[in-house]
C-alpha cells in the first residue's frame, strides 16, 4: 500500500509575527492568539492541544488533551492520574504541549514540567462538570485493557445506580496537572515557506529571552 502525497501543498500568507509587535512576556501573546483564534468561526475546540510525554517503556507519545485554564503561571489539563500519561509524568515530568490552529495559520510549542495542582483546585472543576462526564472519570481505569465495550456501559449504568440521588465526590486518582513553560516557540506561517518562528526561553532571573529561529 501506498499513496503519494506530494502533491498536498498550501500557501501560508494570513498575517506575520514581527518582534515589533509582540509582547516581552509570552503569556500575553499566548492570550492575544487564543483570543484571535476563538473569535475565528468554523474552528472546533481551539483549546485542544497535543501533550508529548516520554513513556515507561522509553518512547515518546502524543496525545489530545483539552486545555482548561491558562494563568502567568502556567497551563491547566485534568486526567486520571494513573493513566498512561499520568504514570509517564511521575517518571519525567518534562512535557510538550502544542496548538495547531490552521485557520489561523499558527502553532505554538511549549516545553515544561507538569505538576498536580492543588486538590481544592481539582475538586471545583470537577464539581462543576455534567454528572455523565463524572461518572466516567470513576469508571473508566484509563489505559488498562478491558474485554468490550459491554463491559464498560454495564459498569457505568450499575454506578448510575449507585450514585442516583446522590452527590459525586471526585475520585483521588482524578485531577489537575499545571505545566510550567520554560520555553515556547510561535510559528506563523509565511509565502514560500519562510515561516516566522519567535521563541521565548525562561531564564534564570525569570525574564525571557526572545529568539528567532530560522524557518
Amino acid at each position: 500500500m501506498q499513496k503519494d502525497l506530494g502533491n498536498y501543498r498550501k500557501s501560508y500568507g494570513k498575517s506575520a509575527l514581527l518582534e515589533g509587535s509582540i509582547s516581552d512576556n509570552p503569556m500575553e501573546l499566548f492570550q492575544k492568539w487564543f483570543y484571535e483564534v476563538e473569535a475565528i468561526q468554523g474552528l472546533d475546540e481551539p483549546n485542544a492541544m497535543t501533550l508529548g510525554t516520554i513513556g515507561l517503556d522509553g518512547f515518546p507519545k502524543n496525545r489530545v488533551v483539552l486545555l482548561k485554564k491558562y494563568t502567568f503561571e502556567g497551563f491547566i489539563f485534568y486526567t486520571n492520574y494513573q493513566s498512561e500519561k499520568g504514570r509517564a509524568i511521575a517518571a519525567d515530568p518534562n512535557v510538550c504541549l502544542s496548538f495547531f490552529w490552521p485557520n489561523m495559520e499558527r502553532q505554538v510549542i511549549i516545553k515544561g514540567r507538569a505538576e498536580k495542582i492543588a486538590e481544592n483546585l481539582s475538586d471545583g472543576y470537577f464539581e462543576s462538570r455534567p454528572e455523565g462526564s463524572k461518572l466516567g472519570a470513576i469508571v473508566s481505569n484509563q489505559s488498562s485493557v478491558i474485554p468490550s465495550r459491554e463491559v464498560l456501559e454495564a459498569d457505568l449504568k450499575q454506578l448510575e445506580r449507585e450514585y442516583s440521588g446522590k452527590a459525586i465526590e471526585r475520585p483521588k486518582f482524578w485531577g489537575g496537572y499545571m505545566v510550567k513553560p520554560v520555553s515556547l516557540e510561535f510559528w506563523q506561517g509565511r509565502p514560500n515557506r519562510l515561516h516566522d518562528r519567535i521563541r521565548f526561553s525562561l531564564q534564570e532571573d525569570f525574564d525571557w529571552k526572545i529568539e528567532r529561529l530560522a524557518p
